[in-house]
């Protein structure tokens, strides 16, 4: 088997998750604008100009045809490869893999993977389900991950109590960061007080939905300008469902009927990312969990093995999945404070790990010294997108 070349990330750069749409106080920008904006940061950062770049994979859901491209003609057309890559909620990590791969085997030397979405409003429209699954509602996530939380409950003992804490902390943690939407901490009490969407998905178990964009530059290690704790790319792996295994722990089963008979698609993703890697979970320092509802993050941190089934709950009440505590989960406040803009969403959670990795998230810095950390996103189709980074 071929040797991969080592990649490391030259430099990264933020939008802040908001809403852009010029109404109520927001300022109006248009989505490939929160691209270009991203990328600018990103070169900033990586001490590079534009025309270094050899190749571009943009990750967008909602955007118009050739949204990589819009995003990148602000910039400057210099006849480079841009790819555009529409995989749900994990195409940022999923633009993020084709540009580390473009690398590790040596095609191009320095790379850009960015992503970024201008979101409709209200529920997440996704076409992902044959027409018949979303006229039964399928696709109305709040109902879908319902369905899988009541399961959850069943198996577990885990209660809308244990889902709530995941809001709390998530959005304490959002408080500490400039990029995240949400900027309040929210009580128990105002999480189970919070109108019922779909039982027992109350409206704040629900992450919200936010316009942004991020970047990341991937390039090989003699490239690199960045100084400072050089961050590497220890594994990025992409997967999709096997038929006969649950999507994601919503309860659905990929394929039909309602029997699994094949192990769950983060469990395998997670397996492949172990193997690539050469790490376990025992190894892990810092987690960016994929929580676009509040108990997605507990079952999420189960099925990557970070503990057995049933156990997440336990952990959150004690502290440990807290910024101080031994395994720090969503420090940037995930999905549920910083907001989920699809295409970009997968590659914040990546540049959350590189930020604690290089010790530069803050006031959300994990005080462990951190070396490894773990990015996990899902996406409809089923996908599942795992990326680990070391220093």
């Amino acid at each position: 088997m071929r040797r991969l070349r080592e990649v490391v990330i030259a430099g990264v750069g933020l939008t802040r998750f908001d809403i852009y749409d010029g109404e109520k106080g927001h300022v109006f920008k248009e989505g490939y604008e929160l691209g270009m904006e991203a990328v600018l940061n990103a070169l900033q950062e990586a001490d590079m100009e534009w025309k270094h770049i050899q190749a571009a994979f943009c990750g967008t859901v909602y955007q118009n045809t050739g949204s990589g491209h819009q995003a990148v003609d602000q910039i400057g057309m210099t006849g480079i490869p841009i790819v555009n890559v529409e995989n749900a909620c994990s195409s940022g990590a999923s633009a993020f893999r084709l540009a580390y791969q473009s690398i590790a085997t040596e095609l191009y030397d320095i790379v850009l993977a960015f992503g970024y979405e201008k979101m409709p409003r209200g529920f997440i429209k996704s076409t992902a389900w044959p027409i018949w699954q979303r006229q039964m509602g399928f696709n109305v996530q709040p109902a879908n991950y319902a369905k899988g939380a009541i399961r959850y409950m069943e198996e577990t003992g885990a209660t809308e109590e244990d889902f709530a804490r995941v809001t709390v902390k998530n959005r304490k943690n959002g408080v500490l960061n400039p990029y995240a939407r949400f900027q309040k901490e929210v009580s128990m009490e105002e999480v189970l007080s919070s109108r019922m969407v779909a039982k027992p998905m109350r409206l704040l178990h629900c992450c919200p939905l936010a316009d942004g964009g991020a970047a990341i530059i991937l390039c090989s290690k003699d490239k690199l300008k960045l100084k400072g704790k050089v961050i590497t790319v220890a594994a990025s792996i992409l997967n999709s469902g096997v038929y006969g295994s649950e999507t994601g722990g919503t309860g659905t089963t990929y394929g039909g009927g309602s029997v699994r008979i094949h192990e769950d698609l983060v469990e395998l993703s997670a397996k492949q990312a172990w193997e690539m890697s050469g790490y376990g979970p025992e190894d892990m320092d810092v987690v960016e969990a994929y929580d676009t509802m509040a108990p997605g993050e507990l079952w999420d941190i189960e099925k990557l093995g970070f503990c057995k089934k049933g156990e997440a709950p336990g952990l959150l009440q004690e502290g440990a999945l807290d910024i101080n505590g031994r395994l720090p989960v969503n420090t940037d406040g995930g999905l549920m404070s910083r907001g989920h803009p699809l295409g970009a969403t997968a590659s914040a959670q990546i540049i959350e790990i590189y930020k604690q990795l290089r010790g530069e998230a803050g006031l959300r810095q994990v005080p462990i010294d951190p070396k490894i950390g773990l990015a996990h996103s899902m996406g409809a189709g089923p996908n599942s997108a795992i990326t680990i980074l070391k220093r």
